[in-house]
């Protein structure tokens, strides 16, 4: 299997240490008053105003913006991570319709992984079955249940504690009743399943001449966000469809989450489609974004580098390989995206595996270069977490 750190890695490196253009914002100040320009006034005059600086002016403010009030309840410190340091694996893999051999696949792209040095691995989106409501109901498996009736997960629990490694499980079919679900399961390095989480934003489109697909047709939706505290830092899940929607990143930001993990499986329509209209959209919001983006990048890149640019965490993606002969195509393309919305490694769309660094001290810098959480206008508008609000 390829081992693939995309060459943009060096590119956006270098770029990274030319000078940054916000960094100018720093040295702008009034002009330093000349003697002639100083009116003096009566001691009287002066003394309220001489404990007023520009600082306390800003804090004043920042206060009246009530920026802790954007987030109902108040958003979580950012915990300190177990590791500061460490490697992820990406494993974007072929998928077929024997599920054995997917299986068995995707065990031994996890033991590469581990190999090279990861100590977190991210499988795709529906990589033990083929993409399709039709093979949904067949390769489902009872999760809960575990051993012979889920051997996807059997398989994740046994490696993830043989290597001693975190595994975001990618998603399965899951069957619980009489329902499905697209589910993804994280298993810690001592192989105990440490949270699943159901896909909660269903793929259900129709692109009248190009691709009509109804996940809501076998599927049910998921009803719980889900974030995790694991051996390499506290994990904010959602799976393909659901980073569409930024409201669920918002929310595991406010819940102190240092990294977001989707697996996915984008088409070969949406991403021509959108690309460019995103690309402009946002631009116009992130003038930092402008600069970063070009012709090569893809829709799932553009839209995770949209959610760092607003959240500042690091995001991973992971794709099955792009199978052109399969009744559902994959766009590949797994990115490893830093908190700055820069792209730190990816790859094209065959079968891969991306081994890229994360370092969480980048992620105070990059919130300290640009103090969103600071400057929010709770007195304008509020991002309501509905879970965390009714457990109180």
């Amino acid at each position: 299997m390829k081992s693939a750190v995309s060459s943009s890695l060096f590119f956006h490196s270098k770029n990274l240490l030319k000078p940054n253009p916000l960094s100018r914002l720093e040295s702008v100040c009034l002009p330093k008053p000349s003697r002639r320009s100083i009116v003096k006034l009566p001691s009287s005059s002066t003394s309220g105003l001489r404990s007023i600086s520009s600082s306390s002016s800003s804090s004043s403010m920042a206060s009246s913006f009530k920026p802790e009030q954007a987030r109902v309840p108040s958003a979580l410190p950012l915990p300190a991570p177990p590791l500061t340091k460490f490697n992820i694996g990406l494993c974007q893999l072929s998928v077929t319709a024997d599920k054995s051999r997917n299986i068995s696949h995707a065990k031994n792209a996890i033991e590469e992984a581990a190999s090279k040095g990861a100590k977190l691995v991210l499988l795709p989106e529906i990589w033990n079955s083929p993409y399709s409501n039709d093979s949904f109901p067949v390769y489902a498996e009872e999760i809960d249940a575990g051993g012979d009736a889920s051997p996807s997960t059997a398989m994740l629990s046994e490696v993830s504690k043989r290597l001693k490694i975190t595994i975001i499980g990618g998603s399965i079919p899951e069957r619980v009743g009489d329902r499905l679900y697209n589910t993804c399961c994280v298993f810690g390095s001592d192989g105990e399943l440490k949270a699943k989480h159901r896909k909660i934003h269903l793929f259900d489109i129709d692109i009248p001449g190009k691709i009509t697909f109804m996940e809501s047709k076998t599927l049910t939706a998921g009803e719980t966000p889900t974030i995790v505290d694991t051996d390499v830092g506290r994990i904010g899940i959602g799976i393909c469809y659901d980073i569409r929607f930024q409201e669920l990143a918002m929310i595991y930001a406010a819940r102190g989450a240092h990294l977001l993990c989707y697996p996915g499986a984008f088409n070969m329509t949406t991403g021509p489609l959108h690309w460019e209209l995103l690309q402009r959209a946002r631009a116009t919001d992130n003038q930092v974004l402008s600069s970063a983006l070009s012709g090569s990048f893809k829709l799932l890149e553009h839209l995770i580098e949209l959610h760092m640019l607003c959240i500042q965490l690091y995001v991973a993606t992971c794709s099955p390989a792009r199978d052109s002969g399969a009744g559902y195509t994959a766009w590949g393309h797994s990115t490893l995206i830093g908190p700055f919305g820069e792209v730190l490694a990816t790859t094209e769309h065959e079968e891969a595996i991306i081994i890229a660094e994360i370092d969480h001290s980048i992620l105070e810098q990059r919130r300290t270069s640009l103090p969103l959480n600071k400057q929010r206008r709770g007195d304008l508008y509020q991002l309501v977490d509905v879970q965390r609000l009714n457990s109180k």
